[in-house]
């Protein structure tokens, strides 16, 4: 288990001398180690004005394309310090190398490029009068074409004046002069605004994404901090050792601190699915049917009994969905109805104690069958409750609770059913117009968070499925998962390239505190934090490296605080400590523009991609653990990370 890469944060510096960077080469040379501390500043100083200007006598004598490079948003008058654009936009480009093997390295690519923006389709053609209206991209040299979004994976390192992202490999750039990068960075993040949104980033462009509401999104620099700081300074002080280990190089072996066991699975039985329980048991949904695993103080472990589906009249496809119900003694499996997509017509009830498919629910409303595209527990807590007979259903555009009683009350009788019962419609909204409703989550006391396909997530009440409470604007990227703590104050969305943690305490006008469940939060909601990994760990997750299924710690009592957030990402399964990332004084956090974003987090990497990354129940946080276990599944092992303290 290790931390963010320690060679990632190696200062881009060079043992060559300043005027080297004048001619351009396109051979490669290693990566040198940055001078020590009592070399003379000139040794890594910005570049004169002299070498500014060879600089830009050289590129403008190589007849560079995009020597003037376009502006999203061009400012009148002058460059700063009335350096030209060609000046400004010189750069030295590296490549990472050996991915995260031992030798692993920077090498110089390119040692004079120029890093612009363009739109794609422009040829910067001087001779062609037509006007490219496609997506931003980002343009080093000619090596490097990228459409300017999330993907590219962006960190930046203001002190170096450098740049790191993704484009079929991990590339850095530094800026040889000193108003360089923040020319960069300012049209960058125009650039990405408008290839999010459809609108430029001007003040009107920001007003109409974000409303008045939601202006500390919009210019997080000018917002209000002290949600966060109140919430920090409010929960309990973090445990005297870190729960995780201290910051390491990248895939460094499990620390001493870490226990681990592992489970093969059954033969032929890839798992497809994995439902934790909070009792005894725990289940991995495979191909063929359920593994039923105990679960221990360590993590789950041992071979139990194996459920195969059998039972029910329709035979179902691999379920995709696996909800516990009344008091885990039952369970919901949700099938698509066509491939390739997660709708679905019913689900099967599976009685585990049996092992039999006992009913095949179908999803209807006012006599006609309807889809669901996800299901999920009244509350957090709710699977543990051996009466519970309801539960939530959620399409592209519905919302609601669906009863298993008939409509007197009466569980009804599946064993002489001659067809499949029907659930019934006991609460719930259809809307009219298209929310793309993607995931949601319940609290602890059953209100309701939605994720959809715009990138918006809303909050609704307990009490009402038809106007959400609050409703938070998207960041450009859906929301593909979504969840939410047990005391419904912390949101966590996660998308393909990044998780957004979002505080919803506000206090009213009568100065109580509430939740965006319970109120309208005004214009008293704080920036989100967002969670990303590293341009170089993003790519070494593998092809398959896009974040699934972030996710709090277990907590099922009031009172008691999540510890930990986990995602899993390709082949990766990456932690965070949730009391690190609220801080605002968090190292990751300073000298950052824009949304904060926090890079220190743990991996635990796999021979193959993860299936799901989840910590078992509180309960089972032992005396010498502050954590539950972690489970990590991958189609043909379960392995089970139990973290304990030393003595």
């Amino acid at each position: 288990m290790g931390g963010s890469h320690s060679r990632e944060d190696l200062d881009l510096s060079d043992s060559e001398d300043d005027d080297s960077a004048s001619h351009a080469s396109d051979a490669s040379s290693d990566f040198a180690t940055p001078p020590p501390s009592s070399a003379k500043p000139s040794a890594v100083g910005a570049a004169t004005p002299a070498s500014i200007d060879a600089i830009d006598r050289h590129l403008r004598s190589l007849h560079l394309k995009y020597a003037e490079p376009i502006s999203p948003n061009p400012s009148p008058g002058t460059n700063p310090g009335g350096a030209t654009a060609a000046a400004l936009n010189a750069v030295k480009l590296y490549l990472h190398i050996g991915g995260s093997s031992p030798s692993a390295r920077w090498i110089i690519s390119d040692r004079l490029a120029a890093a612009s923006f363009v739109r794609s389709g422009d040829t910067s053609d001087p001779d062609d009068d037509a006007l490219a209206t496609g997506p931003w991209c980002l343009v080093v040299g000619s090596k490097i074409r990228a459409r300017v979004g999330p993907e590219l994976q962006l960190k930046t390192f203001p002190a170096q004046r450098r740049v790191d992202f993704v484009a079929d490999g991990v590339w850095a750039i530094k800026f040889l002069h000193a108003d360089g990068y923040p020319n960069f960075y300012a049209k960058y993040q125009s650039c990405l605004f408008e290839n999010s949104y459809g609108v430029a980033a001007t003040d009107e462009g920001r007003a109409k994404v974000f409303g008045k509401d939601f202006a500390a999104w919009a210019r997080p620099e000018d917002g209000d901090e002290s949600i966060w700081e109140d919430a920090t300074d409010g929960f309990a002080p973090s445990p005297s050792r870190s729960p995780m280990p201290s910051r390491s190089p990248m895939l460094k072996p499990l620390m001493e601190d870490l226990r681990e066991y592992e489970e093969p699975v059954e033969e032929g039985g890839g798992i497809q699915s994995l439902a934790l329980g909070a009792l005894d048991n725990s289940f991995l949904v495979g191909d063929s049917g359920i593994q039923v695993v105990r679960n221990f103080e360590h993590g789950i472990h041992g071979k139990g009994m194996s459920v195969k589906f059998s039972g029910g009249s329709t035979n179902f496809s691999t379920p995709k969905k696996a909800l516990l119900m009344r008091a885990e003694t039952n369970m919901l499996l949700m099938s698509p109805a066509t491939d390739g997509k997660p709708h679905a017509k019913g689900v099967h009830q599976l009685d585990i104690e049996t092992g039999r498919v006992v009913s095949e629910w179908k999803f209807e409303k006012d006599g006609a069958d309807i889809n669901m595209r996800d299901i999920t527990n009244d509350s957090k807590g709710a699977q543990m409750d051996p009466s519970e007979s309801t539960f939530l259903g959620l399409d592209d555009n519905r919302l609601c609770r669906w009863d298993m009683r008939d409509r007197r009350g009466i569980v009804q009788n599946l064993a002489s059913a001659t067809e499949s019962p029907i659930l019934q419609w006991t609460q719930g909204h259809q809307f009219s117009r298209g929310t793309n409703f993607q995931c949601f989550a319940s609290t602890g006391d059953g209100s309701i968070v939605v994720g959809s396909f715009d990138g918006k997530i809303r909050l609704y009440s307990k009490s009402s499925m038809r106007m959400a409470k609050t409703a938070f604007p998207g960041l450009g990227s859906p929301i593909t998962h979504v969840d939410v703590t047990y005391d419904g104050k912390w949101i966590l969305g996660t998308t393909d390239t990044y998780l957004i943690l979002i505080c919803t305490i506000f206090i009213d006008k009568n100065g109580t505190e509430k939740t965006g469940f319970g109120g309208r939060m005004g214009n008293r909601i704080a920036a989100p934090r967002l969670l990303k990994l590293t341009p170089l760990d993003s790519h070494l997750a593998g092809q398959n490296n896009k974040f699934r299924e972030g996710r709090f710690s277990w907590v099922t009592e009031n009172g008691k605080q999540e510890r930990h957030l986990v995602a899993t990402v390709g082949k990766y399964s990456v932690v965070w400590n949730f009391l690190q990332v609220k801080n605002s004084h968090h190292e990751c956090y300073h000298c950052q523009e824009g949304l904060k974003s926090c890079y220190c987090y743990k991996v635990i990497p796999k021979d193959e991609s993860i299936v799901a990354s989840r910590f078992m129940h509180e309960k089972y946080a032992v005396s010498d653990s502050p954590e539950a276990p972690l489970v990590v599944a991958t189609p043909m092992k379960v392995t089970s990370f139990s973290i304990c303290s030393k003595h």
